[in-house]
C-alpha cells in the first residue's frame, strides 16, 4: 500500500519547544533553571534491501525492504517475434531504510528506471535488477517504482517442476509456473510472502486472445493490435499471475453477479476440456458450501495444449490446466483440486515454501469430497485406499518437511491428503468443517504457516494435536490408523 509520508520533526523545532520553558523575572531577566539540551536525532541508517525473501528452501526468491500493494504491468507481446516490450508500476512500502533494492527479473532488458518520478540507478546482478534511487527511502513511507523493459523472454529452468516461466507458442505464449514464473515477464517482488493487487494490460495482434488473472476489464483496439485489460483486486502472490496468449475458444457468462471467463486452445476438439471447464461454477458452489465464501471476484479456467506444461495450476480465479487431463474425459476432480485452491493457497497464502501441504493436502481432500458428492465416492474410502496401498517411499518423506527436492512429491498430496482425513477422523465432522471454514475466514487474503493451521485446529475443536500432526507431518514411518481422539 502507499503511505503518507512522515514529517520529521526537527532539532530547530526542539529547541523552540525548549525555549518556551524559560520564565523571565520582572525585570526580563530569565529566572528559574534553563531546559534540558535536547537530545539530538540519530542519523538514519541507509542499506540496501535483502536480496531475498528469507525462504530456506528457495534463498534468492523475493527480496527484502518493503512490501508491494500493488503492481500495474503493461506489455506488448508480438508472437512473430517473439518480442516483448513492457513497463510495470510497482507501488510498495518501505519496511526498512533502504539505499537500494531489489526486484526479480529474469532475462529482458531494462531501458529506464524511476522511484517517485525521479531517474534512478539500476544494475543487474544475474535475474536481480538492484534499484538505487536518487534518495533513501524511509521506513513505513510509500513510493512507486517504474521500470521500462524490454526484449525476448526465456523459461526458467526450475529444479523442481522444470521448464517454467514465458513460454513461447507457435500462436502466442504461455506465462506459468511454480515456484517461480512472474519474473520471466515482468520486474516482481517473486515470494508468495509479499502478495499484492494487480492491474494487468497485455496488447497482442488482432485475432489473438490474451487471458490473465481477475476480472476482464474491457479490450480495445488500434492499429492491428487488441489491448487485453484484467483486473485482480484480492492479494495474489505472484507465482500465481499467468498470461495466455493465442487462438483460444473463449466462453463467457456471469455467476453470482460475477463474471466467468473461460478460454480452450482451438487445437484441441470441443468436447471433455470444454465440458470440464464449464462445471467450474457448479463445482465452485459445492466447495463453497464446505469451504465458506468463494473469495474471488470472477470464475473461469483456460486450457492449453503445450507438451512442456503437463500439469494445472491454481492461478488466482482462473486455473490453467494442461490438455492431457482431459484426454480420458470431462476430468472434474481435477477441477475440483484448483478450484479448492482459490481458497487453500491463493486466498491462503503460504508463507514459506516449506508448508506446501498445507495447499495441495487441502485441494487433495478437496477432490476426494468432490468424488464422494458428485459420485458417490466416499471420502473414506479413498483414504483408507491410499493408506493400505501406498509405497514405503510415500511413507518416509514427511509432507511437513518434504526438502527441495519433493516439494511436489506424492507424500505431499498424497499423504497430505490422508493428515486432512486423520484430522477429521479425530475432531469429528462438525468441528472438522468448523476447522476449514475459520481457517478460511480468519487468513482471508493473507498467508498462513503450518503452526497457525494446529492452532487454530486446536483451538476449533478443543483437543490437544501435537501428537496427531507430528505423525502424519514430520514422521518417516507409516502412523498408525486414525481414531477419535
Amino acid at each position: 500500500m502507499t503511505l503518507p509520508r512522515r514529517a520529521l520533526r526537527t532539532g530547530a523545532g526542539l529547541l523552540l519547544t525548549g525555549a518556551l520553558l524559560v520564565g523571565c523575572d520582572s525585570t526580563g531577566a530569565e529566572s528559574g533553571s534553563s531546559a534540558a539540551a535536547p537530545s539530538p536525532i540519530a542519523p538514519r541508517e541507509f542499506k540496501p534491501g535483502a536480496a531475498g525473501a528469507g525462504d530456506a528452501y528457495f534463498p534468492s526468491y523475493g527480496n527484502g525492504g518493503y512490501d508491494v500493494g500493488r503492481y500495474t504491468v503493461k506489455v506488448r507481446y508480438d508472437p512473430k517475434t517473439d518480442k516483448l516490450t513492457g513497463t510495470a508500476s510497482v507501488q510498495a512500502a518501505a519496511t526498512n531504510d533502504l539505499s537500494s533494492f531489489n526486484l526479480d527479473l529474469a532475462g529482458l532488458t531494462v531501458r529506464s528506471v524511476k522511484v517517485d518520478g525521479a531517474p534512478a540507478k539500476h544494475t543487474r546482478k544475474a535475474d536481480e535488477l538492484v534499484v538505487t534511487p536518487p534518495h533513501g527511502l524511509i521506513a513505513g513511507n510509500g513510493f512507486v517504482a517504474e521500470i521500462a523493459y524490454e526484449g525476448r523472454p526465456e523459461p526458467l529452468e526450475n529444479e523442481v517442476l522444470g521448464v517454467g516461466g514465458f513460454l513461447h507458442t507457435d500462436d502466442g505464449a504461455i506465462a506459468l509456473g511454480q515456484p517461480e514464473s512472474a519474473s520471466t515477464w515482468f520486474p516482481v517482488n517473486d515470494h508468495p510472502s509479499d502478495k499484492a493487487t494487480y492491474d494487468l494490460e497485455v496488447t497482442v495482434p488482432d485475432g489473438v486472445t490474451a487471458v490473465s488473472n481477475g476480472v476482464p476489464a474491457g479490450k480495445s483496439a488500434s492499429g492491428g493490435w487488441t489491448t487485453w485489460k484484467w483486473s485482480e483486486r484480492q492479494p495474489m502472490a505472484s507465482y500465481l499471475s499467468f498470461v495466455v496468449i493465442g487462438k483460444l475458444r473463449v466462453t463467457t457468462g456471469e455467476h453470482k453477479g460475477r463474471p466467468v471467463f473461460s478460454a480452450v486452445d482451438v487445437d484441441l476438439p470441443k468436447g471433455a476440456a470444454d465440458e470440464a471447464i464449464a462445471d467450474t461454477v457448479e463445482v465452485a458452489d459445492y466447495l463453497e458450501s464446505v469451504f465458506g465464501p468463494y473469495p474471488f471476484d470472477a470464475y473461469g479456467g483456460v486450457v492449453v495444449s503445450d507438451n512442456r506444461i503437463g500439469y494445472a495450476l491454481e492461478t488466482q480465479s482462473r486455473p490453467v490446466y494442461s490438455a492431457g487431463f482431459f484426454r480420458q474425459g470431462a476430468n472434474t476432480e481435477v477441477v475440483a483440486h484448483e478450484l479448492a485452491h482459490q481458497w487453500f493457497g491463493d486466498s491462503v497464502a503460504l508463507t514459506k515454501w516449506q508448508d506446501i501441504w498445507l495447499n495441495e493436502g487441502l485441494a487433495t481432500y478437496a477432490e476426494w469430497l468432490w468424488a464422494e458428492h458428485s459420485a458417490g465416492r466416499k471420502a473414506e474410502s479413498a483414504f483408507a485406499t491410499r493408506y493400505s496401498g501406498s509405497p514405503a517411499s510415500l511413507w518416509r518423506t514427511p509432507p511437513g518437511k518434504p526438502g527441495v527436492e519433493n516439494l511436489f512429491s506424492q507424500s505431499v498430496y498424497q499423504r497430505g491428503g490422508m493428515t486432512v482425513h486423520a484430522l477429521r477422523v479425530a475432531v469429528g465432522d462438525k468441528a472438522f468443517f468448523e476447522i476449514l471454514k475459520t481457517w478460511a475466514a480468519e487468513k482471508r487474503n493473507a498467508n498462513g504457516t503450518t503452526a497457525e493451521f494446529i492452532a487454530l485446529a486446536e483451538r476449533v475443536s478443543g483437543k490437544k494435536l501435537d501428537a496427531l500432526f507430528d505423525a502424519w507431518l514430520y514422521g518417516t514411518t507409516r502412523p498408525t490408523e486414525p481414531k477419535p481422539l
